[in-house]
């Protein structure tokens, strides 16, 4: 693409920042120049937030049922799955599963619902009842 024909259509972020492309400038060289957004990357990012929203709400609607604990919201919410989860708290995998379950989840220590709460950076009572 050559510079003049990068596209400058209201992208997500276009008033706030710019993105880099890579060009060909008038002599053939690849180069760089500045994007306000494109309505094609603009259209597929809305729909992953969609996706997004409609994980949130599930797990939400989960939570409401008894159908698990408000682990899974949260970690709908900040975009998490089972693998970075056990990343940042260092649980085994098969542990936080047990924790999703609201059986597991009341049976939490003080100190585990404390590690939960920072890393979704909420407050442990925000965390016990995420809906009041």
């Amino acid at each position: 693409m050559k510079k003049e024909e990068i596209p400058q259509d209201n992208g997500a972020l276009g008033k706030i920042a710019k993105e880099v492309t890579y060009v060909v400038d008038e002599n053939g060289n690849y180069s760089t120049g500045q994007s306000t957004g494109w309505e094609v990357k603009t259209e597929a990012l809305n729909v992953a937030w969609h996706d997004v929203e409609a994980k949130i709400e599930a797990a939400k609607q989960k939570v409401l049922h008894g159908e698990a604990s408000p682990l899974l919201y949260f970690m709908e919410k900040k975009i998490m799955d089972l693998n970075i989860l056990a990343s940042y708290t260092g649980y085994w995998k098969w542990t936080i599963k047990k924790h999703l379950k609201p059986s597991g989840f009341q049976k939490l220590s003080a100190d585990k619902l404390k590690k939960y709460a920072e890393l979704f950076e909420i407050s442990v009572e925000e965390l016990k009842n995420p809906f009041s």
